[in-house]
């Protein structure tokens, strides 16, 4: 019974999600939408300059289908811009079974332009042939593409598509630890592929930053603060708080439970930066108060981010 409750609940919350998308997409203008294509154009540049230009040419396989892609290029000779719209054939048309046209149409849009750029790129060859700067920068600018693409309401393909899947299952993983779990494989394979450990490790290198910085593009680096305050002058510090620090500020009732006497427990979030000033509020107006301070990845809501628009 209880399985059953769990499951009816999950495919509740699938629902919920594509009618929200559903609705996203209808609440979109024309303008809107040009807006999302151009970034998502910008992007796919972006991401074959990462390619074609820094990784591709240094054998560094990083990942996903475009390591795969690369891993193939020297395997069979065909252009990784090439490999990477064949590879994402099969898997944009597991996208449409799954998500409908609509909601690929701008992937399959995103993929075509990728490869094209990447292709076109090629004859360009390396900025650098030192493998460190090729992973650093090569990670950073393709971290950075793939967020713009995300943000615009789309996936670059590949694994993005079988990620977005696996975040309908467990919504609570973040899309850069998932993209590091299904890249480890990849490049353990280009090892023995190229025969070169130092081109796999520098590959993992890739891998580790894209995911680092993807979250950061996404999420945001909140690094904030979340504040449990027990005190007999909860009225006054919550006055300050709101006062001084212009930030939300919520009573919790609780009660002691030695000596059973109702309290208001004052909890509030904040930006890591005005943290120091909202302690030193508590200690000057209750200097026994107890004070618990811990961190939050994560803020939604007003003065923050919007759970919808930001929950990739």
């Amino acid at each position: 019974m209880r399985l059953l409750c769990v499951e009816m609940e999950r495919a509740m919350a699938k629902k919920t999600e594509k009618e929200l998308e559903i609705q996203r997409l209808d609440k979109k203008t024309p303008l809107q939408m040009f807006r999302d294509y151009v970034m998502i154009t910008v992007a796919s540049f972006i991401y074959a300059v990462s390619v074609s230009m820094f990784l591709d040419p240094n054998s560094l396989a990083p990942g996903g289908i475009t390591g795969i892609a690369i891993i193939l290029n020297r395997l069979f000779g065909i252009e990784t811009g090439t490999w990477m719209l064949l590879i994402n054939i099969p898997i944009l048309l597991i996208g449409i079974w799954k998500f409908g046209l609509r909601f690929i149409l701008s992937t399959i849009y995103c993929t075509a332009m990728t490869s094209l750029f990447t292709n076109l790129l090629t004859p360009v060859g390396a900025v650098t042939k030192d493998p460190l700067l090729a992973s650093l920068a090569g990670s950073a600018l393709m971290a950075v593409s793939m967020g713009w693409v995300f943000k615009a309401g789309s996936t670059t393909g590949g694994t993005d598509i079988i990620i977005k899947l696996l975040r309908l299952k467990f919504p609570y993983l973040k899309t850069g630890a998932l993209f590091f779990l299904t890249d480890v494989v990849i490049v353990i394979a280009s090892a023995f592929v190229f025969r070169n450990i130092d081109k796999a490790l520098y590959a993992g290198i890739v891998v580790i930053i894209t995911s680092v910085v993807l979250d950061v593009v996404l999420y945001g680096r909140d690094e904030a603060k979340l504040i449990y305050i027990i005190s007999d002058h909860a009225e006054k510090i919550a006055g300050r708080l709101l006062e001084e620090l212009d930030i939300g500020v919520t009573y919790v009732q609780g009660s002691g439970a030695y000596s059973g006497k109702e309290k208001s427990v004052i909890m509030c979030a904040m930006k890591k930066n005005i943290s120091p000033k909202a302690e030193e509020i508590v200690k000057e107006e209750d200097p026994l108060a107890f004070m618990i301070v811990t961190s939050a990845t994560e803020i939604f809501g007003e003065g923050y981010k919007s759970y919808f628009s930001e929950k990739l």
